[in-house]
Formats: C-alpha cells, sequence, structure tokens
C-alpha cells in the first residue's frame, strides 16, 4: 500500500479541456473512482493530480506511466510532448517504472511483506490487567497458563508487566507490542461492567473498530455496574491480532482455547470476538443451571 501523494503530469498543454474527464482517466488507468482524483494546478506545461484516497494499491501504480499518457493523448485539448512524463515526489513515482521493472518490484514487495508476517505470526506478548494483580494482592495465574498454552502451539512468548486500569496506558502498551513485531497481543481482566474496567476501551483506541461483543449485559447503573455489560474484545491492526480475555481463571482458559482454535482456523476478528464471547455465554449458563 502506497501514501497519499501527488502526481505532476509534465510536457503537456491543455486546451478547453474538461477536467473531470482528465480525473476520469487518471482513475481509471490507477484503479480508482474519480471521486478519489483531482487536478488541483494547471499551468502552461504541466498538470498536477491530487490522489484523494489514503492508500493506493501497488499493483495500480507500478509502470502505468505509459498506458497513463497514451489515454490521456486521446482526450480532446491535449497535446503532449515528446518529452511528456511523470513525477512524483513521493512512492508514487513508482508509476514510471517499466512493466518488467514493475513485476520484479511488485514481487519484491510481496515477499518482504510475507516475510515479516511469518515473523510476526508466531511472536505473542501477554499481559495481565489490574491493581489486585500489580500489588500482588491475588496470584497472576492467567498469564503464565496462557504463555505456556501458547508455546504448546509454538508462539514465542513474552510475558508483560501488569497494566494499569488505565485505557490509555492499556493502548499505548499495546501499540508498543505491535510495533516491536509481535503478532499476537493477549490481555486479561478489566472487561467487566465497573468502572475501573478500562481493557476494552483501550483496545478500541488502537483498532476503533474492534469487534467487542457482550458476554452479559446488566442494567447500567444497579450496584457497582457502571456499564451495560461484560465484553470482550479483538482487534487487528496491520499483521498484529489484539485479544481481550477476561479475569478470571477458568474464562482465561476456555477464552483462550476458542482463540487459538480460531486463530488456527484463520478467521476475521469479528468471528474469533463471537466465538469466544458465545463460549464464555454457554459457560455461564451452565454454572447457573448448577447453583
Amino acid at each position: 500500500m502506497l501514501g497519499k501523494t501527488e502526481l505532476r503530469i509534465e510536457n503537456v498543454q491543455l486546451r478547453n479541456v474538461d477536467l473531470n474527464e482528465f480525473g476520469t482517466v487518471v482513475a481509471e488507468v490507477l484503479g480508482l473512482t474519480s471521486e478519489e482524483v483531482m487536478v488541483t494546478d494547471v499551468r502552461e506545461d504541466h498538470v498536477v493530480v491530487d490522489i484523494l484516497r489514503k492508500d493506493v494499491y501497488a499493483e495500480n501504480i507500478y509502470g502505468k506511466k505509459k498506458e497513463l499518457l497514451q489515454r490521456l493523448s486521446k482526450l480532446g485539448g491535449i497535446s503532449l510532448s515528446e518529452n511528456a512524463s511523470i513525477h512524483s515526489e513521493g512512492v508514487l513515482g513508482f508509476i514510471a517504472l517499466d512493466e518488467e521493472e514493475a513485476k520484479q518490484v511488485i514481487e519484491r514487495t510481496k515477499k518482504i511483506g510475507e516475510d515479516i508476517k511469518e515473523k510476526t505470526a508466531k511472536r505473542a506478548i501477554v499481559y495481565s490487567t489490574g491493581f489486585e494483580v500489580q500489588k500482588a494482592a491475588i496470584k497472576d495465574k492467567n498469564a503464565p497458563m496462557i504463555a505456556a498454552r501458547l508455546e504448546e502451539e509454538g508462539y514465542v512468548v513474552t510475558i508483560g508487566p501488569t497494566l494499569d486500569d488505565d485505557e490509555k496506558n492499556i493502548a499505548m502498551s499495546i501499540s508498543r507490542s505491535i510495533d516491536r513485531g509481535y503478532g499476537l497481543v493477549i490481555t486479561t481482566g478489566g472487561v467487566g461492567a465497573e468502572n475501573k474496567d478500562r481493557t476494552v476501551e483501550g483496545i478500541l483506541q488502537v483498532d476503533p473498530e474492534a469487534a467487542t461483543p457482550y458476554v452479559t449485559m446488566y442494567h447500567k447503573g444497579t450496584g457497582r455496574h457502571e456499564k451495560d455489560g461484560v465484553r470482550i474484545a479483538v482487534g487487528k491492526v496491520g499483521y498484529a491480532t489484539v485479544i481481550a480475555l477476561p479475569g478470571p481463571n477458568q474464562e482465561a482458559k476456555l477464552g483462550i482455547e476458542v482463540a487459538i482454535d480460531a486463530i488456527r482456523a484463520n478467521h476475521d476478528k469479528k468471528t474469533i470476538a463471537s466465538n469466544i464471547a458465545q463460549a464464555l455465554r454457554e459457560s455461564l449458563k451452565t454454572k447457573m443451571k448448577h447453583k
């Protein structure tokens, strides 16, 4: 994926050209919609086109110089000199590569991406959360248990420090872990309905579109329930998957088993979250029946 930038088409003269048509041609060649391309500057010998989309696919850019110039030359009112060219100060400059060079660059880029994904996929870090664990008021059974289980699955696992009940701290710790190349980040605790439970909120700061299904729901404001229920969370950032599991040890055990199965099956974040939440709901129902 390539970041937003500008294209500068040089040695071109325009006379009564429809700029909407000009932008449409550029969009079609680069695999974009017409709304994602805007002509921002027209001078005597060059035209500047702004790519409004946040990112574009490399395959749609590399080696497209010749095709784009040919398509533009067929528009009425456009005159291209023999030295007509396309430039960009950004990575869109790869548009000028010839077809063979473009194929080689794409292949190398894909290989690098695959290598990074493979190396990060089996690196995991596990965080417990909460004051009671941090101050050793209770023994942390979750992090060692999850780490051991992941190691059985072939992961190289790090147990991180216990995190504060603070969504900014949780989000920062998760983001740093992702930046350090961990492909799986697991947290336990802090998913309840009390005000101190901030793990789900922390993950939403890292991935605003994280899947956060409810395990159980409450009437907000009843007793200690300042939120309307218990949720788990599964986010995805780049190659990394982030999973928030409950704090009770049996629930964490159940959650990690379901998570491992879902990851092994290459499910997306919504499916992983749904599977974990459903397993926890069924476990809760079973417990209630036996009371």
